[in-house]
């Protein structure tokens, strides 16, 4: 029996290794996505998004209406592109956070409740995101391999260029 757990837990978890890259691109790209778009669709029609936030009791709304429209936009943008991607999840966390207060929170009636709005389900996916990183399949993965190298070419020519019997600084 205890072979038969050991194998049921350890297997999935090998064939998981191969398959890390996959969990945060397909999370950047649905949520990039959607709110690429959202973002776009509340750009273009700022009138009717700033009575809404009107409604919603949001402070300063004809500041802040283009201020997140731009932050879904672009944060959908560099979502997909895994750019900037915990920043990026963070600011629009943030937005999910807001949106829950301001514009549902009167439908919390219980836990079941909260948990089951979208938003905050994009608000699991951008936490996951902010902490666990963008993936291999990334612009920011790139561009941390790109500075690690020049990094590493800066100390080893510090190290040949240092005169004997002394360290690099």
């Amino acid at each position: 029996m205890k072979r038969v757990l050991g194998w049921l837990i350890d297997w999935p978890e090998s064939v998981a290794r191969y398959l890390t890259w996959l969990a945060p691109l397909f999370a950047r790209v649905t949520v990039g996505w959607v709110f690429l778009w959202s973002g776009w669709g509340k750009l273009t029609h700022l009138p009717e998004v700033t009575e809404n936030f009107i409604g919603w009791g949001i402070p300063l709304p004809h500041v802040l209406t283009p201020f997140v429209s731009g932050v879904e936009f672009f944060g959908g943008l560099f979502l997909l592109a895994g750019l900037l991607t915990r920043i990026s999840a963070g600011a629009l966390g943030v937005v999910m956070i807001v949106a829950i207060r301001s514009a549902r929170w009167g439908e919390v009636d219980s836990l079941e409740t909260l948990l089951g709005f979208d938003e905050f389900e994009y608000l699991a996916l951008f936490l996951w995101l902010a902490i666990a990183g963008p993936g291999r399949i990334s612009l920011d993965h790139l561009l941390q391999r790109v500075c690690r190298s020049a990094d590493g070419q800066s100390d080893r020519r510090q190290v040949l260029t240092a005169s004997p019997g002394r360290r690099p600084a």
